[in-house]
């Protein structure tokens, strides 16, 4: 099973690095979005 996981990891870095991002992202707008009420 290990062998397996690090197989998908290597053929799917580039995508994985990718989501991790988009992901990264989607919680820094969802963040944003949720403070700025205090703003106002």
């Amino acid at each position: 099973m290990l062998t397996e996981l690090k197989d998908i990891l290597i053929r799917c870095s580039d995508t994985l690095i990718e989501d991790a991002l988009g992901v990264t992202a989607l919680f820094l707008l969802l963040g944003a979005a949720l403070y700025l009420p205090h703003l106002v």
